[in-house]
């Protein structure tokens, strides 16, 4: 399984309909992202900038991401929010979203506990 980091701008005058629009996306859409080996996907939004972190679980990214671009409900789903957002001018070539590079993860198996602090004193 590999976490992805994603960033990307929100168009100002575009964000209540992007936020009104991921509210109730497309059953179809959602079915193709699970499809697609995409798992635990989140989209969060400070001020105009928008987060996305999801985990792959698949054996072909690049394969599975091709599926999906093919899948025409979700070129029609790309239709409506891809003019609401604006990429990030330091992204690579050929990428929207901008990945991000992870440089801490803390596993589950590595944690103490929910909650459990520890007294260093």
């Amino acid at each position: 399984m590999k976490r992805f980091g994603q960033i990307i701008h929100l168009k100002p005058e575009c964000a209540d309909e992007y936020v009104m629009e991921h509210a109730a996306v497309w059953p179809g859409v959602l079915a193709m992202i699970t499809a697609c080996n995409i798992r635990n996907y989140s989209i969060f939004k400070k001020d105009n900038v928008l987060f996305a972190y999801f985990e792959y679980a698949g054996n072909d990214f690049e394969g599975d991401m091709a599926r999906m671009a093919a899948d025409p409900e979700t070129q029609r789903w790309w239709e409506v929010v891809k003019p609401l957002m604006q990429p990030i001018e330091t992204r690579s070539a050929g990428e929207f979203w901008a990945n991000m590079e992870e440089i801490f993860h803390l596993s589950p198996a590595l944690s103490k506990g929910e909650g459990e602090c520890e007294n260093q004193s």
